[in-house]
């Protein structure tokens, strides 16, 4: 059984963890907490496809992708990033719920599991 962690920085969690081949990317959120949910979701999913990259990824290899979002009246606001995001034939299995998040100002947040790039 082979586990990497990337990004320890913090003791509470790991931005990459890697387990037989598969990737766990821990929360993320966007950049700029004050941008609205198009910001915010765009800013959020370029900061996936850097960690991706940097565990031997990419967006064609995500299995699964939770959203969290503050409102749900942002809902499709934010799946028209998203749906611009993802590789047509690649989607994810994925779930989107209303959540409150870590800090007030932040309208939306990801998790998301993906298969090294072979």
């Amino acid at each position: 059984m082979s586990i990497s962690r990337i990004g320890t920085e913090r003791r509470r969690m790991s931005k990459i963890v890697i387990h037989n081949e598969t990737i766990y990317l821990c929360g993320q959120v966007a950049k700029d907490s004050t941008a609205n949910i198009t910001e915010q979701t765009r800013s959020m999913l370029e900061k996936v496809n850097t960690l991706l990259v940097e565990a031997g990824s990419d967006r064609k290899h995500i299995l699964s992708a939770t959203l969290y979002i503050k409102n749900m009246s942002d809902f499709a606001k934010m799946n028209a990033v998203w749906d611009d995001w993802v590789i047509e034939g690649y989607s994810p299995a994925r779930a989107c719920v209303e959540a409150s998040l870590a800090r007030a100002e932040l309208l939306v947040e990801v998790s998301v599991i993906a298969a090294v790039k072979k």
